[in-house]
Formats: structure tokens, C-alpha cells, sequence
């Protein structure tokens, strides 16, 4: 039908990883459906924290789960103690050494999921699906995404016949790999009916900061500064490369004049006084005599 592929599965293992990262050659189906039960349960507990999403890693007997969340201080609670409750009752119903990560969401406008879980409860109190939409949109945009599209389908306004509405904000490639696309999905439990939310989120390529990461390079410099380096460099006095002044008669004469300091430019000289013209050199005597007695210069 549709032929629509998953944004983050198609980019899995070239700058997406694995939510959920362990090996088993026997209790494959045992361990998938633990993993599945444990994010299932944890936000559903955990719904009023914003959670954007659920990582588990099993090193050895250990279960290691990672959780970024928009209000972390909601699931560690007073002095640890929500975490550490957490802990325990995950220990228990799992049989293992249980240690839980929390890792703050910056930005939740930026955040597929986020997005897509407060249009869904904003839509569950009877706002406008075209007022949620817009101010999400707005919202990314604010906040530095290259582009956003969100689609709500199913009755909307409590309608008859169920339909599907989109916005479409800047630019969004779903078709290339480098582009960084988050994808996002939520249900809005209306009296009318299920009203499913998806939002896609393209916040850049990360091709060439992965590349820099990976080879040691130094960021580039911001556009502006090399704009104002480069000014600072034109603008700057060429000594060296600037063509000597012109000599005149008087510095022929009475020796060089005296140089500028280095950091001032050559500035041509103002009311120099020329020296008189060279005269030809005098006709030795003997010439002179041979022409007061008429007679001719021999050669």
C-alpha cells in the first residue's frame, strides 16, 4: 500500500543505534518479550515525566537501563528515593542486578516523541487539533529545527468520517541517510475515538561532525569571524609587499632622506626645493687656446 519505510529503522547502524543492545543464542523470545513488558511498563508508570525513550543493554546477568526524560527530577525524587524504589521492584520481577541511567532531554520542542505525547494530551482536553498542531510547529521552529511535519489522523472534531490533516514546516529529506530525522508517534484517548499523532523533526546533517569526532579535527570557525578575519586583513598596511617611493632630485643630491617609522605609510615629499642642472664639464686649456688662434682641432 503505502510503502512507507521508518525513519529511525532505516537508518539503523549508520548514525542510529540499537535501543536495545544484547546477544542470546537461547532465550531469545524469553529476553525480547522481558524487554518489551519492561519499556511497556516503565512508561506507563513514568507518563507524567515525559519520557522520549527506553535503552536496555544486558552485560553478562546485569540489565542496565537507560532512560531520557524531559523532568528527570520526577523519577529520582526526594533524595534518590523514587530511583532507588524503581530499582528494587525491576530487581525483583526480573532476577537481575538492575542499575538505572537518567539522561536529560535539553530541548523537549525538539523531541519527536515529546511532541507527539503533547499534542496527544493537548487533544485529550478538547483543544483544537489545528492550535496543538500550529503551536508545535511554531515551537520547533523557535527553538533551531531545519523542519517539522505533523500528521494527526481519525475524528477529528468528533467528526463522522475519520480523515487525516498535516503541517509541513521547512525542509524534511526523509530519502537521505546523513540527515538526522527523529520520528515520533502517541495516541490520544478522545470520547470520540483514538486519534493517532505522528512528527517527524529534521534537526540537520551529522555526517561531517561524526567524521570530525572520529578524525580529531578542530570545529570550523563561524562565518562571521572568518568574515572579520578576513577584513582585518585587507584593511591591514602591505609594507612588504608595497613598491619603494620615488627618489627625487633633492635626495640625489643631498643624501636620503630620513624614513617614516614602520607602522606609518611613505608619504611623498611636499615643497622640496629641485637642485640646479648639471652643467657639462669645462673644455681643457689647450682648447681653448687652438680656438683664440683660429686654428682647427686635430683628431
Amino acid at each position: 500500500m503505502g510503502q512507507k519505510v521508518h525513519p529511525y529503522g532505516f537508518r539503523l547502524g549508520f548514525n542510529k543505534t540499537w535501543r536495545s543492545r544484547w546477544f542470546a543464542k537461547q532465550d531469545y523470545p524469553k529476553l525480547l518479550r522481558e524487554d518489551l513488558e519492561l519499556k511497556e511498563t516503565l512508561r506507563e508508570r513514568l507518563k507524567a515525566a515525559g519520557v522520549s525513550n527506553v535503552e536496555v543493554d544486558r552485560p553478562g546477568n546485569k540489565l542496565r537501563i537507560t532512560i531520557r526524560t524531559s523532568r528527570p527530577g520526577i523519577i529520582i525524587g526526594r533524595k534518590g528515593a523514587e530511583i532507588e524504589k524503581l530499582k528494587q521492584e525491576l530487581a525483583r520481577k526480573t532476577k537481575r542486578d538492575v542499575s538505572i541511567d537518567i539522561q536529560e532531554v535539553g530541548r523537549p520542542e525538539l523531541d519527536a516523541q515529546l511532541v507527539s505525547e503533547s499534542i496527544a494530551l493537548q487533544l485529550e482536553k478538547r483543544v483544537a487539533f489545528r492550535r496543538a498542531m500550529r503551536k508545535a510547529v511554531d515551537s520547533a521552529l523557535r527553538f533551531g529545527c531545519k523542519g517539522i511535519k505533523v500528521r494527526v489522523s481519525g475524528r477529528l472534531n468528533g467528526a463522522e468520517i475519520a480523515r487525516s490533516e498535516w503541517y509541513l514546516q521547512g525542509q524534511l529529506p526523509l530519502h537521505t541517510l546523513r540527515a538526522d530525522i527523529d520520528f515520533g508517534f502517541a495516541q490520544a484517548y478522545t470520547t470520540y475515538g483514538v486519534i493517532g499523532i505522528k512528527t517527524w523533526i529534521y534537526r540537520g546533517e551529522i555526517l561531517e561532525a561524526r567524521r570530525r569526532s572520529l578524525s580529531g579535527e578542530p570545529e570550523p570557525r563561524p562565518r562571521r569571524e572568518r568574515r572579520d578575519r578576513d577584513r582585518d586583513r585587507d584593511r591591514a598596511p602591505r609594507l612588504e609587499h608595497s613598491a619603494p617611493p620615488p627618489v627625487t632630485a633633492a635626495e640625489t643630491h643631498a643624501g636620503p632622506a630620513v624614513q617614516p617609522p614602520p607602522g606609518d605609510l611613505p608619504q611623498p615629499a611636499r615643497n622640496v626645493p629641485l637642485a640646479p642642472p648639471l652643467m657639462p664639464p669645462a673644455a681643457p686649456a689647450w682648447k681653448q687656446d687652438l680656438k683664440e688662434d683660429g686654428g682647427e682641432e686635430k683628431q
